[in-house]
């Protein structure tokens, strides 16, 4: 099993977790950002990091793996070949999380839905949604990363809930953030801009 302190030393070794002034998916400001795709860019790391997850959820008879396009799409694939089950994502349509291309929950199955970064649960939030809609039976939530601070509700008990790393990392409203008022210029984000 990986301690919290051997994934985040995989992430910060593989730049994934960044420092700087971030303008985060959610509209926030932070002085971290944590670049999923530094890491899953590598399959055996994916791998490693996905039958962990995998790992978590072992006693608890998933029968299908969910999870949001884009990473997600990634996560579901490995934990539910980890797991030896189906796995599918779920994308948005007209700004609505939804599930497409055929894919389709049974009533009663038992999902494990996968996400790589949190930081409100938005989007975790959206396809507890989806699976509810579906009348599938939410097993759990596994994440790669919480930074949410544990602030994030999913609508789901929190003891359903694992992450592999859980980092408290400060966010801002853009009109109450410090590195703003500092004049820290934005870093920008993305494997494309590091060195």
């Amino acid at each position: 099993m990986m301690t919290e302190q051997e994934v985040k030393q995989l992430l910060i070794d593989t730049k994934a977790i960044l420092e700087g002034h971030f303008l985060l998916t959610s509209g926030l400001h932070s002085p971290m950002y944590v670049e999923k795709f530094n890491v899953l860019q590598h399959p055996k790391y994916t791998e490693r990091l996905c039958q962990e997850l995998a790992a978590r959820f072992k006693d608890q008879n998933v029968e299908l793996v969910i999870g949001p396009m884009t990473g997600g799409i990634l996560l579901a694939h490995e934990v539910g070949k980890a797991l030896g089950t189906r796995a599918i994502f779920t994308e948005r349509e007209k700004g609505v999380m939804t599930l497409r291309r055929g894919f389709r929950i049974k009533p009663g199955t038992r999902v494990l839905i996968v996400e790589d970064i949190v930081t409100t649960g938005g989007s975790v939030r959206e396809v507890v949604d989806v699976v509810k809609a579906s009348q599938g039976e939410i097993v759990g939530v596994g994440l790669l990363v919480n930074r949410s601070g544990g602030k994030a509700d999913f609508g789901i008990p929190n003891e359903k809930v694992q992450a592999l790393l859980n980092l408290t990392v400060p966010t801002y409203q853009p009109d109450d953030c410090p590195l703003c008022k500092d004049h820290v210029p934005m870093t920008e984000r993305g494997s494309k801009h590091i060195k």
